[in-house]
C-alpha cells in the first residue's frame, strides 16, 4: 500500500488501483482523473469513501500514480469540468410513506415536500442497481434510518430517501429506503448514450410535478 496526499492506494487485480479517500470526494476526483486522459485507464468507480481505477496494462497503472496530484489539483476546477446544468427530475409526491416521513422528522406533509424539492443534490456514486445514484444534498431535517422492514418490490421511479441520500430507483427491486414520491423519468436504458440518467458528479434537482 502507498499513500499520495492522504489517499491510500492498494493494487487490485494485476493493474488496478483501489483509492481509499479522506479529504477528496470520490466523485469529484473521479471526474478530474477521468479529465487527464490517461492511456490505458479504462473506467473509474467512485464509491461513497473510496475509488477504482481499471487500468488495462501496468503502465496506466504507474501513469495514474505518476498523475494523481494532477488529478487533485483539477479539483478546484471540479464546477467546470462536470456539466453545470443538473438533471431535472419531475416528482409527484404521492408516495407510500410520505405521510411516515413527515411524521416521523416532525413536520407536516407540505414542509416534507417542500424540503425534498429544496435540496441541492449531487450524485456521489453509483450503486446497488445500474442507474441507482446516491443524491447527496438531502435537508437535515428529513435524515431519517431506512425502514426496519425493507420491502421485497419497490416500483420502478420510485423516489426515496434513507440517512443521508436521496435517489430514484431505476426498475423493480427490493428496497428499504422510504418512498416519498415518483418519477415517469426513464433512470436506466440500455440503448441510451450514456445509459444512466445521473452519473456521480452530475447535479440533480427534483421539481414538483
Amino acid at each position: 500500500m502507498s499513500t499520495v496526499d492522504g489517499i491510500d492506494i492498494v493494487p487490485m487485480g494485476t493493474h488496478s488501483l483501489h483509492l481509499r479517500l479522506e479529504r477528496y470526494l470520490p466523485s469529484a476526483l473521479a471526474v478530474a482523473l477521468r479529465g487527464l486522459n490517461i492511456d490505458g485507464v479504462s473506467d473509474v468507480v467512485p464509491a461513497e469513501t473510496t475509488m477504482l481505477v481499471r487500468c488495462e496494462h501496468h503502465v496506466a497503472r504507474e501513469s495514474v500514480l505518476s498523475r494523481l496530484n494532477e488529478a487533485i489539483e483539477l479539483l478546484d476546477q471540479f464546477t467546470l469540468i462536470v456539466d453545470p446544468s443538473p438533471v431535472e427530475i419531475a416528482v409527484r409526491y404521492d408516495g407510500e410513506d410520505l405521510s411516515a416521513i413527515a411524521q416521523q422528522c416532525g413536520i407536516s406533509i407540505e414542509e416534507t415536500i417542500n424540503r425534498h424539492v429544496a435540496g441541492e443534490y449531487v450524485a456521489e456514486f453509483c450503486g446497488f442497481a445500474p442507474g441507482f445514484a446516491y443524491l447527496s444534498g438531502l435537508d437535515p431535517i428529513l435524515q431519517i434510518p431506512r425502514r426496519d422492514t425493507p420491502r421485497t418490490r419497490v416500483p420502478a421511479g420510485s423516489v426515496s430517501i434513507a440517512a443521508m441520500y436521496s435517489a430514484v430507483y431505476p426498475s423493480a427491486s427490493p428496497g428499504g429506503w422510504h418512498l416519498i414520491g415518483s418519477t415517469s423519468a426513464a433512470l436506466w436504458d440500455a440503448e441510451r448514450i450514456p445509459p444512466a440518467l445521473i452519473e456521480p458528479g452530475r447535479r440533480v434537482r427534483f421539481v414538483r410535478e
